[in-house]
């Protein structure tokens, strides 16, 4: 589990395509500081296994479910990553609950500077949308995030100076990918509840 709290921005160091998943390397010193085969870390919101680490990186495997459902697929050597380890217990918790399980990717619409922060809007995917609510989180490349706006298939943030500059979002431009997780809670508020709501609007007809 993770908080959406970026730890660093690090580095794809080399991407080797295998038949049916991806290994990535990933150069990323504060992450990697204290890590151990079989860890989970955060890349761009997507929770990925260490099989390997040592002199500031680490390597995992990319199977082809989550390259399909993931901007991981298009990543390339040099570009710039989002990471985060897993939630410590014991820690302040700055984020929301998030799994690293991606629902979906979005598209950078446009984005509006301003003096102290940058208002963004991203496109959101129709089966996602019912989850997005004003004032509600969600994970934009592993970034916890406040929603300021929502419409039928879109959806703003206000980044702050310092997310601009800690993560990657203050380098994305539109018509860029992003990974998108919406709040677990809602989901499994609607899978208790749905039966229910369904049970009662049918005893109304």
């Amino acid at each position: 589990m993770f908080t959406g709290i970026v730890e660093e921005r690090g580095e794809v160091v080399a991407v080797e395509q295998l038949a049916d998943a991806a290994r990535v390397t990933i150069a990323g010193p504060l992450v990697t500081s204290d890590a151990k085969q079989g860890d989970s870390i955060s890349v761009n919101g997507v929770c990925l296994t260490v099989v390997e680490h040592g002199g500031g990186s680490f390597t995992a495997d990319v199977m082809r479910e989550t390259l399909v459902r993931s901007g991981l697929a298009g990543i390339a050597a040099g570009d710039a990553v989002n990471l985060e380890r897993a939630a410590a217990v014991g820690q302040r918790f700055g984020g929301h609950i998030v799994q690293g399980h991606v629902d979906g990717t979005g598209e950078l619409v446009s984005r509006s500077p301003s003096e102290h922060w940058d208002v963004v809007r991203f496109g959101l995917p129709a089966n996602l949308a019912r989850y997005v609510v004003e004032k509600g989180s969600i994970t934009v490349d592993g970034v916890s995030l406040t929603v300021v706006e929502v419409g039928p298939d879109w959806f703003t943030v206000s980044l702050i100076p310092e997310t601009l500059r800690a993560t990657t979002l203050g380098l994305r431009e539109p018509g860029d990918r992003v990974n998108l997780e919406v709040d677990v809670i809602a989901k499994y508020v609607e899978k208790l509840a749905g039966p229910h709501l369904a049970a009662e609007e049918g005893d109304r007809r």
